[in-house]
């Protein structure tokens, strides 16, 4: 009765209300030592307008509301656990599709306490809703939202008289920041209705373009190396090395990789080293093609360079070909997702294997593909049948063990506090016996080993973690220790090259890490929802999603620690911002007028059934980039491949991995003598980012995607025959 009678309360409602969106919220920064005062003040001004929004008003109408903030609250700080950033307002996209969710989550949350807290505190609040129906909650002052929204206006004053350095998750909660980008996003559109097309002088671009072979050579002749090793490790930062936590004097100490440290005392460190994107793909295009990949969320350019028949030629597995290398690519998961299947081939890898190539058990189940482990024994065994043939060759890897949710045995997930942990710490252990191997047949003494990772996972607290790479670099010669100068994923291509002495291509950017430079250089990344850029001569610059940039004096591009020098916005910073958008543009001038041909003439065996769409995608194309006003035309044409048998195939269009409603096929049955041959067009009234479209299907046996085109255009272009046979018979040259 005393339990009733509390809950009967006339301020119970507004005490449960301001639990669960104000009072969770800040205990929960608190806990997680995201403890920034800015950070409360986001949290005290949402929630308490979400106070005066929400309450009084009926059970029904408020719980949608509760649900969503509670759910983007959970995947904020999922995400930040797992990958080291806060949703960016492009990526929120992700955090509300079931799929992705499911798929990213399948090893458990990271915080399963904080789900639980969030609906112990949303059932008390639905509780005190229904026991409190018959009286009426007392009102709340007039004005009660002007508290809330001067919270937010002194948040907004302190971002912009002194911002601060500190992640973003420490200084926004989640809806904050994506109001305030989007209040952003509109001052821009209104200055430019204002201004009008106003164009901005490009900046100087030779200092991040141009190959640089200037430097003093390490080495007094070409290297002594036959064979070439590049080894990316899935999310791996710099930080995890203890010589380059050493020789930045790092205060993060954590010691989760003893062993590749251990390597790392026998080879040429690089702790200022730059990784220039998130996300796989975008990280070997920029270390195999020497180039930046898109500093945005636009098509990434190894899709791009399916339309080049001259610059994929520059690319490392190419040039590496021309020279008499055999040119091998291996990686632990499927190929199709972002078209690797196309792309390696494209820029000179003779063979291209995923998933499919290992036949052996693997040690765990994985979503994403083979787990740490079953990979380096497999390429072991691959890197012994290359020793068998004659020519020199080149072979790339790519874990995907790392990747969230992350894979670990259970014997390693119980000596860690974190799955995260397990599963870097089970790499370390997969990559010292892969390497004591190669040192144990003898490969290492002809064999230049360079170890380094595609993106990084983050880590908290820890200064530009998400822009942290590394470049371990074991080879037959004595190199330094410590490899001093600013480099980059983008140097990665030159530098191998010049190792062997070999012609460099001058359409290719960077320095050669085998070479000392006497002076700084530029160079940038776009991580985090962060711009970062370093002049080359002191400078250090960083812009977030309200276009502040902050600028620091720092020798290098990496530190623990730099020296704040102020800030601006405006032109200034828009300057720092065509940057980026110079080397977006390094390919293509515009994504208009691309024809990506995506089929092929191979065999793509079926899944029995379709578990998700990204590990059963048959085929490559995503993150495509469509401009506003243009239109884009899909032809497909899929045939099943066993005579007695139907496959049954669906497509799906999604825009930052959301559905996108569109007439689209589901489950239709194809066979040999019936194939579905579709041909769609769709309107893109505004720009699309991010675009993908996911061809599911089930059955038995294989079917064969002759043909999937996507074309993009202007809607004046779509009926012009001549101009449409043209980009068709280039599209079957390449394929050819």
């Amino acid at each position: 009765m005393n339990v009733y009678r509390h809950l009967n309360h006339p301020l119970a409602s507004l005490i449960a209300l301001a639990g669960c969106v104000l009072l969770i919220p800040m205990l929960l920064r608190l806990v997680l030592g995201w403890s920034d005062p800015q950070g409360y003040l986001s949290d005290l001004g949402i929630g308490g307008l979400l106070i005066a929004l929400l309450y009084r008003r009926p059970w029904w109408l408020a719980l949608p509301v509760m649900l969503a903030w509670s759910a983007l609250t959970l995947a904020s700080i999922e995400l930040v656990s797992a990958v080291g950033r806060m949703p960016s307002p492009s990526d929120v996209h992700y955090l509300i599709d079931p799929q992705f969710v499911e798929n990213s989550t399948s090893g458990g949350f990271a915080h399963p306490w904080l789900a639980a807290i969030q609906l112990i505190a949303l059932a008390f609040w639905l509780m005190v809703q229904w026991t409190s129906r018959p009286r009426l909650a007392p009102r709340l002052p007039r004005h009660a939202w002007t508290l809330p929204v001067l919270l937010l206006l002194v948040h907004s004053a302190v971002q912009s008289w002194r911002p601060s350095e500190a992640d973003q998750w420490n200084l926004f909660n989640l809806p904050h920041q994506l109001v305030t980008a989007g209040i952003v996003a509109g001052q821009e559109q209104a200055q430019q209705w204002l201004e009008g097309d106003v164009v901005e002088p490009v900046p100087p671009m030779q200092g991040l373009t141009r190959l640089d072979l200037e430097g003093q050579k390490l080495l007094a002749a070409p290297g002594r190396a036959r064979n070439v090793l590049v080894i990316a490790l899935e999310g791996i930062p710099g930080a995890y090395l203890s010589a380059n936590r050493q020789a930045l004097n790092s205060r993060y100490q954590e010691n989760l990789m003893p062993h590749l440290s251990a390597w790392a005392e026998r080879g040429m460190n690089t702790p200022d080293y730059v990784l220039h994107s998130h996300q796989t793909i975008r990280g070997l295009y920029a270390m195999l093609c020497g180039d930046y990949d898109k500093l945005n969320d636009g098509t990434p350019k190894g899709v791009e360079m399916l339309n080049q028949t001259q610059r994929n030629q520059a690319c490392l597995p190419a040039q590496l070909r021309q020279n008499g290398f055999s040119t091998h690519f291996l990686q632990g998961a499927g190929l199709r997702f972002m078209a690797k299947d196309r792309i390696m081939p494209h820029i000179g890898f003779d063979t291209t294997l995923g998933m499919d190539w290992f036949t052996r058990p693997a040690y765990l189940e994985f979503p994403w593909g083979k787990d740490d482990k079953t990979f380096f024994e497999g390429a072991l065994d691959y890197v012994g049948q290359l020793q068998q043939a004659d020519k020199p060759w080149m072979l790339t890897l790519l874990t995907v063990g790392t990747h969230q949710p992350y894979s670990a045995p259970d014997d390693y997930l119980q000596r860690y506090d974190t799955a995260k942990q397990a599963a870097v710490g089970y790499l370390d252990d997969a990559l010292e016996s892969f390497l004591t191997g190669l040192e144990r047949q003898g490969i290492l003494e002809n064999t230049l080993v360079v170890i380094t990772s595609d993106e990084s996972h983050g880590i908290d607290d820890v200064r530009l973690a998400s822009s942290w790479g590394f470049n371990l670099t074991l080879a037959p010669e004595p190199l330094p220790r410590i490899k001093s100068g600013t480099y980059g994923h983008v140097d990665l291509t030159a530098s191998i090259l010049d190792y062997f002495g070999f012609a460099v291509p001058t359409s290719l950017s960077g320095r050669s890490l085998f070479r000392d430079y006497p002076t700084g250089r530029e160079i940038m990344s776009f991580t985090n929802g962060k711009l970062r850029y370093h002049d080359g001569k002191g400078t250090f610059t960083e812009c977030d999603f309200l276009q502040n940039c902050r600028y620091y004096s720092s020798p290098g591009f990496i530190a623990d620690r730099a020296s704040y020098g102020g800030q601006y916005s405006g032109q200034r910073a828009r300057l720092i911002s065509a940057r980026a958008t110079a080397l977006d543009q390094t390919l293509l001038h515009t994504p208009l007028n691309q024809h990506y041909q995506f089929g092929s003439a191979d065999r793509i065996p079926l899944p029995a059934q379709v578990t998700n769409d990204w590990t059963d995608n048959l085929i490559g194309a995503q993150y495509l980039e469509m401009p506003k006003g243009s239109q884009t035309r899909v032809s497909l044409t899929i045939r099943a491949v066993e005579a007695d048998h139907a496959a049954y195939i669906s497509l799906k269009a999604k825009e930052f991995e959301q559905d996108v409603p569109m007439d689209l096929p589901t489950d239709v049955a194809v066979t040999p003598g019936q194939p579905l041959v579709m041909n769609i067009r769709f309107d893109n009234p505004q720009p699309r980012k991010a675009f993908s479209f996911h061809l599911l299907g089930h059955g038995v046996g294989a079917v064969e995607i002759s043909d999937f085109s996507v074309v993009t255009e202007l809607p004046d272009q779509t009926d012009q025959p001549e101009y449409l046979d043209d980009m068709q018979d280039d599209s079957e040259a390449q394929s050819s």
